[in-house]
């Protein structure tokens, strides 16, 4: 059955410890009136290549010294970003048994040019939504609230520099492309699970559920 509302930061093709938290909650608010934070999943994911773990940042016209709001927060272009992170995510998971299925969908997001963090990211997530075949309800804020009411609050507790006890949070090991140089790295993006485990992404999120 699903879960108690939940209150998540935007982020950039967020960990899995992010979309379990959103697998079972019954309705998902993503927060848009917060200000920036840097450091953050907001503008980065990481990813496995051939010598570790990798943070692909996106990088932003001007947070004002975090005073920007997420939801008018634009995305520097005149970089080019975009090759680089794709060209990145090719080549960590070009041998991977599903970036064949996928990878058409996700290039597709690095060709086009988007003005605003929050609409890429959401974006994105549409289309993961979409391979997990997962329809969840999904709003907005309406207004910054620093301790919102009714709702579990993940703001900022799911963190790439934050590295919380979570009882909720059970990850198991998958097959990884590197995992013989390297090992198991838990709560990557979540395009590694789905560039290696496919179509059985979304019953692993509920198999780590805690």
């Amino acid at each position: 059955m699903p879960g108690d509302p939940i209150l998540l930061s935007t982020a950039y093709l967020g960990p899995v410890r992010y979309f379990c938290k959103m697998a079972e909650s019954g309705h998902i608010i993503f927060e848009q009136h917060e200000h920036f934070i840097k450091q953050t999943y907001r503008n980065r994911c990481v990813v496995y290549g051939a010598n570790g773990p990798i943070a692909l940042v996106i990088p932003l016209a001007d947070s004002r010294g975090g005073k920007t709001k997420i939801k008018d927060l634009r995305i520097f272009n005149q970089l080019n970003w975009q090759h680089n992170h794709w060209r990145t995510i090719f080549s960590a998971y070009n041998s991977s048994p599903f970036f064949e299925y996928y990878r058409d969908g996700l290039n597709g997001f690095y060709k086009k040019r988007r003005e605003f963090l929050l609409d890429f990211n959401m974006e994105l997530q549409d289309w993961v939504f979409g391979l997990l075949d997962f329809k969840p309800p999904v709003s907005l804020t309406s207004e910054y609230e620093e301790n919102p009411d009714s709702v579990t609050d993940f703001r900022n507790t799911i963190s790439p520099k934050l590295k919380r006890e979570d009882s909720r949070f059970k990850p198991k090991p998958y097959s990884q492309v590197f995992e013989e140089k390297f090992g198991f790295y838990a709560d990557l993006s979540i395009i590694d699970l789905l560039f290696n485990v496919g179509p059985g992404s979304f019953s692993y999120l509920e198999e780590c559920i805690g």
